[in-house]
């Protein structure tokens, strides 16, 4: 399944026909019910929030500097849009509210719960709501960096 969705985003070159091994077994992180308790900061204009919740540099004896990655939650209210140009590779699946969302080829989305995007490296993005949304992402970036 994994296989089909990357090669239908062309992204199969991500996919290690290889599993990677660590010797070394490593504890997973929980953030008991994150989407109702964190909030995230102001980072632009009046409305817009986001802020990382987790992040592969967390743990300095695992960190990848070549391949990091940060997840965390991006807030929208209604008010000034927020156009945004990615520098990095990032997925977001829509969990809340709804969001109007456009590019620079022209390609315009109503964004609703349960909808998920990937945005690549380069692309300019726009959002927008008419009430509010959030979204949960995950990005190809070092923590804090967005």
């Amino acid at each position: 399944m994994l296989s089909t969705i990357m090669n239908f985003l062309g992204l199969s070159h991500w996919v290690s026909p290889q599993p990677v091994v660590d010797a070394t077994p490593a504890a997973f992180r929980h953030l008991p019910k994150a989407q109702s308790t964190f909030n995230p900061p102001l980072i632009a204009n009046e409305n817009a929030f986001l802020g990382d919740v987790m992040s592969r540099l967390v743990d300095p004896d695992k960190i990848d500097p070549e391949k990091p990655i940060s997840a965390g939650f991006y807030r929208l209210e209604k008010g000034t849009p927020l156009v945004y140009q990615y520098t990095y590779h990032e997925m977001k699946i829509i969990v809340e509210g709804e969001f109007d969302i456009s590019d620079e080829t022209g390609q315009k989305v109503h964004a609703v719960a349960g909808d998920v995007f990937y945005f690549p490296k380069g692309s300019k993005i726009t959002f927008t709501t008419e009430t509010y949304g959030l979204g949960f992402y995950v990005g190809q970036r070092k923590e804090g960096t967005a």
